[in-house]
């Protein structure tokens, strides 16, 4: 139960990433000027966070390619 934890991370992040994104105030990030892209702070974090706990789904799916591949 405890290795499957691991895989939670790198999803909650990138969904609590879209709700901080949804909410988030159209400013640019470090830059006075407005911007496209609702990126903030939390949303940048959360993003980031998320890709540093995706390697356990990528030698997941690199075990799944290799297995399959036999």
């Amino acid at each position: 139960m405890a290795g499957w934890l691991t895989y939670a991370a790198s999803p909650t992040f990138a969904i609590m990433g879209l709700i901080a994104a949804n909410d988030a105030t159209r400013i640019a990030l470090c830059s006075a000027a407005t911007s496209i892209l609702p990126i903030d702070g939390m949303t940048a974090m959360y993003l980031l966070m998320s890709l540093f706990h995706l390697p356990p789904w990528l030698r997941l799916a690199s075990t799944a390619e290799r297995v399959s591949n036999r």
